[in-house]
């Protein structure tokens, strides 16, 4: 017999209509022969009605008190539900978080799950009853009640399908599927019957709000295929599933995403010496802010420009810890732009479809749009640009992709097979010997791999135009040349002139310098031997101490880093080839691969 996990968002349990609807769903499970786990959200604006009672009382509520009047709406929901079914004719039982022996760790508001017990659920499901858990929710060592954070009820879920081997996790919610893009900027945007977890991490990290990132990267850790479905029809939805049954051939781009509510820091004139990026992004995860894009060009005169991303909602908290890490370090100064937004294209395809970023440069020229950073993966590229721009450019780029069109789909319907249990390791609540920069529990990060490159060469312009369409023409000419690029850095202008490096195979950095010098009113530097290291894994973009793991394991080695590029499955640093093999051993020993 098989266990089937069925989520519903607080819109499909908003009244007594639809909680009986949803009802009528896990029943039709059920009856198919499955097991069957119902996690549900609190009601409607449940939520958001709680938070504007407790600002009224406190401005400045305690994040334990708030995690006790926020789990309120969770357990309203169960009770309801479980009632629902009871009322149509199946038994069923109702839990809270604490009761079923989620724990987390004590970060109110925030919390992570650390290990679930599954014996209570278990013989519930074996006696035959469906199982209503409270989402969002769990219970820390002290027996203290916290809450998940944003996408709370999508991550208990997850986990509760990966600890109890369910073969899939549904997730019903008020849109049919994940969509190329956000339908309500571009209305021509199509349902993507497949996506692999590594784009759908991307583009949830991204702004497409259907999913959260914490709960993809607990379904890719442990194997669990997602159905995104509507709770309002019996369409098909997204199944996100692993690669090889996500992929599409003749397709390099899956998706876009804006990101709107973005801010940026920038630290001015770092110092350019081992050690100092490690300080910084040290400085920063202590207050346990995630950082999404960061980027560092190379140095000039031995100071250079770190800057990174964060949800607006965090910059003043931000703010402080950048203003501090820049005294500490010996920065010149801290600068922020509280209105910005990330457009970005995603897509398994960009790794063997060249000219991308030439594709979607050239769609933001036409539309007099100006890009103030790039970053880019293997499967995604990102820029920043100003938030009133920011529709126009995901249209632009949505359009430039050609994602109105129907995908290249797979030829059959995904069946998810049956899963055996996970059996889930027990970490100890307080291990005195874990780097203090890394998480414990089910949500570990899980680093994939450690790589090293020195094939490739950097090529940077320094004090270039900062006007739409100069990253376009230079790649453009890039492309013409017949050159590759892996590795995009460009970071915030300074005074109207901004700086931009790419890494190239080394035999062709020549030609490519060649190839974009009459772009340039600066200086055009070319670094011939350059170690591109890269670590990448499942958990890289909630947790906010990896890229400061790796930063210090650099530190610790002496490399100084010269390129900083991130992306939410991989960060990548270029460094002195000199010291790259080095650095390969000293991030291996950070993360313990040698040791597996």
């Amino acid at each position: 017999m098989s266990l089937l996990v069925q989520k519903f968002g607080g819109t499909s349990v908003a009244d007594s209509d639809k909680i009986l609807a949803a009802a009528r769903r896990a029943i039709q499970a059920h009856q198919r022969g499955d097991q069957v786990l119902v996690v549900v959200s609190a009601r409607g604006h449940t939520t958001d009605e709680l938070v504007a009672l407790a600002r009224e009382i406190n401005d400045r509520p305690p994040a334990r008190e708030m995690d006790m009047l926020l789990s309120t709406g969770e357990q309203v929901s169960v009770a309801l539900m479980a009632m629902a079914v009871e009322a149509l004719g199946v038994p069923a039982i109702s839990f809270t978080g604490a009761q079923i022996g989620l724990v987390t760790d004590s970060f109110h508001t925030k919390a992570r799950i650390r290990n679930i017990s599954t014996e209570r659920m278990q013989a519930a499901l074996d006696a035959g009853r469906i199982v209503i858990v409270a989402g969002f929710q769990g219970v820390d060592e002290n027996y203290n009640i916290t809450t998940l954070g944003r996408g709370g009820s999508d991550t208990t879920a997850v986990a509760l399908a990966a600890v109890l081997g369910a073969s899939a996790c549904e997730i019903y919610t008020d849109v049919d599927g994940v969509y190329t893009t956000d339908p309500r900027i571009v209305p021509e945007a199509r349902k993507i019957e497949r996506i692999s977890y590594d784009e759908m991490l991307e583009l949830a990290s991204l702004g497409a709000g259907v999913m959260h990132s914490r709960s993809i990267e607990f379904a890719k850790k442990y194997g669990v295929p997602i159905h995104v479905r509507s709770s309002f029809s019996d369409a098909a939805g997204t199944w996100i599933v692993a690669e090889a049954d996500a992929r599409r051939l003749g397709v390099p781009v899956t998706g876009a995403a804006l990101a709107k509510d973005e801010a940026r820091i920038t630290i001015q004139g770092v110092p350019d010496r081992p050690g100092v990026v490690h300080r910084i992004f040290h400085t920063i995860s202590k207050a346990a802010i995630v950082v999404d894009m960061i980027v560092q060009n190379v140095a000039v005169e031995g100071r250079a420009e770190v800057s990174f991303t964060v949800a607006k909602g965090d910059l003043p908290e931000t703010l402080s810890a950048a203003e501090a890490a820049a005294h500490a370090v010996g920065a010149i100064g801290v600068q922020h732009d509280a209105e910005v937004a990330k457009v970005s294209v995603v897509g398994l395809g960009m790794r063997t479809h060249t000219g991308v970023a030439t594709t979607m440069f050239e769609a933001l020229a036409k539309e007099g749009i100006n890009i103030q950073m790039i970053t880019t993966s293997e499967i995604k590229i990102s820029v920043l640009v100003a938030r009133p721009k920011a529709a126009a450019a995901l249209r632009a780029v949505h359009k430039a992709f050609l994602l109105e069109m129907v995908h290249a789909a797979p030829p059959s319907p995904f069946v998810p097979g049956p899963s055996s249990k996970r059996a889930m390791k027990l970490v100890p609540l307080a291990d005195p010997d874990a780097d203090p920069d890394l998480p414990q529990g089910m949500e570990d990060l899980v680093i994939a791999g450690v790589d090293l490159d020195e094939t490739q060469a950097n090529v940077s312009l320094f004090g270039v135009p900062d006007e739409p369409g100069y990253a376009a023409r230079v790649f453009r000419a890039i492309g013409e040349a017949e050159v590759f690029v892996d590795m995009i850095v460009q970071n915030v202008s300074l005074e109207g002139m901004t700086d931009l490096s790419f890494t190239v195979p080394r035999e062709s950095a020549d030609r490519a310098a060649a190839a974009v010098r009459p772009f340039g009113g600066g200086k055009v530097a070319v670094e011939p031997h350059l170690a591109k290291l890269a670590v990448s894994g499942v958990g890289m973009r909630t947790h906010t101490g990896v890229a400061t793991a790796m930063f210090r394991a650099l530190a610790d080695a002496s490399i100084n880093i010269k390129l900083i590029n991130t992306s939410e499955v991989r960060i990548n640093v270029g460094a002195d080839s000199a010291g790259g093999k080095l650095a390969l051993e000293s991030l291996r020993k950070a993360f313990a691969l040698d040791e597996r």
